[in-house]
Order: structure tokens, then sequence, then C-alpha cells
């Protein structure tokens, strides 16, 4: 029974091992990366432009001039490649190599002669063996570069070279080198992502300024979802290295936001722990702690080495905060977790920071802040036995000053003296590997600097100065071009503008002109129906006397009318004058109901100012018969004439009579939804008449007094010419 056990637990055991190894491999390869890739011509290896480039589940991008293109994929994805002159090929992501994709063309004008004898492959080639070799040996994958410089026929491809070579420099940590190759790459290609890269060697190179006037000049709109999320990245990162922790959250979390939207699971987990890392920085410890449990559990269904570095980050939070108990916990797990990528994925390097010596260090030093001296010892002495397996030295130094100061603070100063004499030991024999490790540093920095000088020096070289003669005259004439180009539109567009201009102006005088007549035309009918009325009532009344007496003065107020109907503007003598006579005859009619008087400011040049025609006489209509001749007692019709300064005059009209809301209830349901044809007129001519002088007019309505008939007060005011 017991074996029948053992055998089932074994069983269970494997199962489980191989199903975190097979979740680990899915996590993998669901990451995002950007592939470069090329399309071009079997045959004749001539590239083909303006390919569509398209990943199932969205992406897109077209090739270039030169048949090159970079895309976000993830492993498993594939690439629909169509273009109107071959049949369209699928690509199956497998690995984060450069695509090449080799097409027969339909067309027979997609083969040339032109490029023929050149071998096109051999600068692929040594790009590929560079990035092969980019951080393994640094030298060797330099001289694939420079040999591939040599190889190079176009801008696209010495931007790619310079751009490798600046990538093997950043990481060997060649900060200053990076950047000039960076440079020197935009200075033969505008890339956003060589961009991206320049900002962030700058800030690796303590360049802070550099990098943000390098991320300033990045086209936001330009830009991938995943380039987005590693310029809001990066930014912040430049930020962060100032100390200016506020804008570095804000830019994490826009970063964050986008990484989000396109669920880009990797970034997710990095940007939530960067944002944690600043508020702790800047002292907000409880928002730090929060977002870092969130970091945890979103790492923890990532990859396992992922799972890690995020464990020893919130262990040095936890550190840095004097929480011991959780930091001991993570680093605990940490090992476990260790242990399982040694034995599964690879020797992990002894300046990474996830070595078991420096994790059982941590761990010893946290007890020895506990004052819990005997587990100190204990993982002090395991990390000193792990770095002297992998030959670390400075955590040997390290621990072994530590497990010294334990054993002091323990009260064991036999053994406390005895490890501290290891520790001098440690100190020199770390002082000899230094050393060392100095004098082939200088002539490792020796030989890149010889490589570096050789590749600045090829433009000596007869093969690739008459590459670089091609593709100065290929890049200014592309540069006149453009410049041509853009200074045609400019005029172009400043011309069509003032056309366009002048038309509109003129179209819309014209428009403006026969709105004012239409609306002239519409007044004279409207006046001369309202004062037939009158007559009629004369008439009906019998009394024929005073019908004829109203009719004389009619018609000479009709001349008058008729004479100014065609101007816009007329003298406001004249205005004045038709007025008087307009109010005398409703005054004639509706002598028991009210009495008028007209007054003009002293101070006032009446021949200084024009008015529109039947401006006024809507507004003395209204008030006689929608005011005054409802009232129960007579009433007083007001117009005053007065001077508000020297280039403006105020016209009021002002009634005693019921106003506007009795007015308004005494009217019935028919006239209710019927709309004043004179009011709407004068409104739409003062529009138009202020649109085309300049707010030349300005009417205000508003209640004359606060009693029961609180009258109407209209004051109209009149700029000078």
């Amino acid at each position: 029974m017991a074996a029948i056990f053992k055998y089932n637990f074994i069983l269970l055991f494997c199962l489980a091992t191989f199903f975190a190894v097979g979740q680990n491999q899915i996590l993998q390869e669901a990451q995002t990366f950007i592939v470069k890739g090329k399309v071009e011509e079997k045959r004749t290896y001539q590239p083909i432009p303006k390919v569509n480039i398209e990943v199932n589940g969205g992406g897109y991008t077209k090739t270039d001039s030169n048949g090159e293109f970079r895309i976000q994929v993830k492993i498993g994805d594939e690439l629909a490649i169509r273009h109107k002159d071959f049949e369209t090929v699928y690509y199956t992501i497998v690995s984060q190599d450069r695509i090449l994709v080799q097409v027969e063309p339909v067309s027979p004008s997609l083969v040339s002669n032109r490029y023929q004898k050149r071998d096109f492959k051999a600068f692929k080639q040594l790009i590929d063996s560079a990035n092969v070799y980019a951080k393994q040996d640094a030298e060797k994958a330099i001289q694939f570069v420079t040999e591939a410089l040599k190889e190079s026929y176009s801008v696209n491809q010495s931007a790619e070279a310079y751009e490798t070579l600046a990538d093997i420099y950043k990481a060997w940590k060649q900060y200053d080198l990076a950047v000039s190759n960076y440079r020197i790459s935009l200075q033969n290609q505008m890339s956003n992502e060589v961009q991206l890269k320049l900002g962030d060697a700058y800030r690796l190179n303590k360049n802070y300024q550099e990098s943000l006037d390098v991320y300033g000049t990045i086209d936001l709109g330009s830009l991938q979802a995943f380039q987005k999320v590693v310029y809001y990245e990066g930014l912040g990162d430049t930020y962060y290295g100032t100390k200016a922790y506020t804008k570095a959250i804000e830019n994490y979390k826009k970063g964050l936001g986008e990484a989000q939207t396109h669920l880009i699971t990797p970034k997710v987990t990095d940007l939530s722990s960067k944002i944690a890392q600043a508020y702790n920085s800047q002292g907000e410890v409880e928002k730090a702690k929060k977002l870092f449990d969130n970091s945890l559990n979103l790492a923890s269904k990532e990859n396992k080495k992922r799972a890690v570095e995020e464990k020893i980050t919130v262990a040095e939070f936890n550190s840095e905060n004097q929480n011991y108990s959780d930091e001991i916990k993570l680093r605990k797990e940490a090992l476990d977790d260790i242990s399982d990528i040694q034995l599964h994925d690879s020797i992990i390097d002894n300046e990474s920071a996830l070595t078991p010596q420096k994790q059982n260090y941590k761990i010893g030093n946290a007890y020895f802040l506990q004052k819990d001296f005997d587990s100190a010892i204990s993982y002090l002495e395991r990390s000193i036995k792990e770095a002297d397996d992998k030959e670390d030295l400075v955590v040997k130094k390290d621990a072994t000053r530590k497990l010294s100061d334990v054993y002091a603070d323990a009260g064991d100063f036999d053994k406390a003296r005895k490890t501290f004499e290891e520790y001098t030991a440690a100190v020199d024999e770390l002082y000899i590997k230094k050393e060392q490790e100095i004098s082939q540093l200088a002539r490792f920095n020796r030989s890149i600097i010889e490589k570096q000088n050789r590749i600045n020096s090829l433009e000596s070289d007869r093969q690739l100065s008459e590459s670089k003669y091609q593709l100065s005259n290929e890049r200014n004439k592309r540069q006149q071009l453009i410049i041509y180009s853009l200074v045609f539109g400019v005029v172009l567009l400043l011309v069509t503008a003032y056309f366009m201009f002048k038309y509109i102006k003129q179209q819309r005088l014209a428009n403006n002109l026969l709105a004012l007549k239409s609306l002239r035309s519409q007044m004279n009918p409207h006046f001369i129906f309202n004062a037939l009325n009158s007559v009629n009532s004369f008439i009906a009344l019998n009394d024929e006397r005073t019908a004829n007496k109203y009719l004389s003065d009619f018609s000479y107020l009709m001349r008058a009318v008729l004479e100014n109907s065609e101007e816009d503007f007329i003298p406001l003598q004249k205005e004045i004058e038709l007025l008087e006579l307009y109010t005398k005859l409703e005054h004639f009619r509706f002598k028991d109901k009210f009495d008028y008087s007209i007054t003009v400011d002293d101070r006032i040049n009446v021949g200084d100012y024009k008015i529109p025609p039947m401006l006024l006489q809507p507004y003395i209509e209204n008030a006689v018969w929608h005011g005054l001749r409802y009232k129960n007692e007579k009433g007083h019709l007001s117009i005053a004439i007065d001077k508000v300064n020297e280039d403006e005059i105020c016209i009021t009209i002002a009634d005693d009579g019921i106003g506007r809301e009795r007015s308004k209830a005494l009217k019935t349901e028919r006239q209710q939804q019927q709309k004043s044809k004179g009011m709407d007129n004068i409104k739409k001519r003062i529009s138009i008449l202020n649109d085309m002088y300049k707010d030349k007019i300005d009417v205000r309505i508003e209640d004359f007094q606060q009693e029961e008939d609180s009258g109407t007060k209209v004051v109209v005011t009149l700029k000078k010419d």
C-alpha cells in the first residue's frame, strides 16, 4: 500500500511539473515583440515597396521603399503578405529572428537588372550574425556590423547597421557609444523605434535633459500601440532618474493605460511595479504597497523568471520600509523559484540579482536586523558557500563581513574575530580579481574604440565612399523635392485661401444686400396694411372728415416711406419727421387712450447720424396697439433721443401701457400662434446690418416700471458712421 501511494505521489508530481513548464512556455510565447522583415523579388533580390503586412488579430503595416518593415507580433502569429503583383504569402512567426520573404512576381514590372550583380543576402546575413553575438561576444558582433556596412547599398541598410551597432554597445553598457550610433542611424533614416532607443540610451548615460528633448520630438500620433507604451515608460524612467516622481508616475500611468487597452500583459506588470517604486520614492508607502501586491499577482501569471524578479523588487521595498518578515518570506519563495529556473532554464550569471548567494545574504541580513542571530548565521553561511561555488567574491566578502557582525552582536567574539580574518582574506582576493578585471576592461575598451574608429574611418574606403556618395545625392534630391513641394504647397494654399476669402466675402455681402432688400419690401406692405385698417375704422364710424384728414396725412407718410424704401440708412432727421407724422396719425385715432412726446437732446447734431428706415415705427406701433389702447386710464408714449458719448446716441421708446405679459394674456389662441412679422423683420434687419457695419445698432427691450401697468421700454443704441 505504501509503495502504491509513493508511485502515485511521484506520478502526480511529474504531471504538476509538466503542467507548470507547459504553462510557463505558453506564457513566454504570449509575449509580444517587434520583428523586422523584408520582402524582395526571388531572382533579382529587388526590394518590393508598399506590400501590405497584416497580423491575424489586427496589427498592420506596409513595407518601405527598400521593402523593409517592422511589426509587433508574438510567437505563433500568422502574417498575411499581400500585393497586387504577387500571390498572397502566409508566414508563421516561430522566433524573434529577422524575416525574409522572397516572392515570384506576377507582373514583369518588378523584375529589374539594376541590382542583379549585387549580393543582397550578404548584408542581411552579417546583421543577423551581429545580433546573434550581440550579448555573447561584443568584439565579434561589432566586426560583423563593420563588414555589413561595407555591403550596405542604401540609407535604410546603413541606418539598420548603425542601429544594430548601437544595440550592441547598449547591451555592453557603453551608453555614450550607443548614443552616437543611434544618432548616426537617425541621420540616415528617421525611425520612431530608433528615436525611442536613443531617448533610453541618453537616460542610461545620465543625459536626462537630452533624453527629454528626444522624447519631445517624437510624434506620438505616428507610434504603434506597443511603441506608445515604450514611449511613456521611457519618459517615466527619465523623470524618475531626475527624481521628478510626480511626472514619472503620470507617464507610467499613461503607459499602463495603453498596455491595458491593447492587452500588452508584460508591460502591464512592469509599469505597475514602476508606479509602485515611484510612490515609494516620494514617501507614499501605502499606495506603493497596494500596487506592489497587484504587480506580484500579475507577474505570477507570466513566466517564472519575471515572477522571481518582481518578488525580489517587492522584497527590496519591504527591506527599505523595515518590513523584514515579508521580505524574508518573499526571498525564500524566490530562492525556490531560482532553483527551478536553474534546473530547467539556464545558469544565472553572477551579475544578476537572481543568484541564490545574493538572496541568502539578504535573508541573513534581514534576520540579523530582527536580532534572530541563529537564522541569520544559517543563511549567511549558505550565502558564503554558494558564493564560493559560483566564485562570486563580492557576495562572499559582504556575507563574511555581515557574519562577523552577527557573531559579535551574539557575543561569540572568537568566531567574530575568525570570521573577520576570513573577510580580510576575501577582500584581498577580491582586490586582486578586480585589478585583473580592470585590466581586461581596459583592453576591451581599447578594442571597442579601435573598432569604432575603424567604422568611423570607413569613409576612406573606396567601396563605402562610393556608396555614401550615392546615398548623399539620393538624400539631397529627396530633401530638395520635399522642400520645393512644401514651398509650392504653401504658396498654392495661401493663394487659394486668399481667393476663397475674397469670394466668400463678396458672396456674403451680396446675400446680405438681397436679404435687406427682401426685408424692406416686407416692411412696406405690413405698414400699409396696418394704416389702411385705421382708415377703414374711421369710415366704418361714418367720420368722413376725419377719414379724409387721416388719408391726407397718410398719403404724405406713404410717399416718404416709399422714397426711402431702397436705402439701407437714411438721415436721422428724416426718420424723426416720419416718426412724428406716424405718431400723430396713431394719436389721431386713439386720442382718448394716450398722449405722446418726442424730445431730442440739444447736444445732438442729427445730421451726423444715419438710421435704417422704418426701424422705430414697429416699436411705436406695438406700444400703441398692444400696450396703451388696453389701458383703463389715459397713458403716455415717450420718444426720447439722448446723447451717450461723442460717437453714440440712445433712442428710448417708452409707454406706461399694460406691459408685454398682460398683452400676451389678452390675445386669442389664434393670435398667440401667429408670430409678429414686424418684430421678426426688425430683428433680422438689425442682425444683417450689424454683420455688415460692425455692430452699429443695438436694441434692448425691458419693462418700463414695476407697477401693475408695467409698460414697455425699447432702448435703441446707434453709433455714428
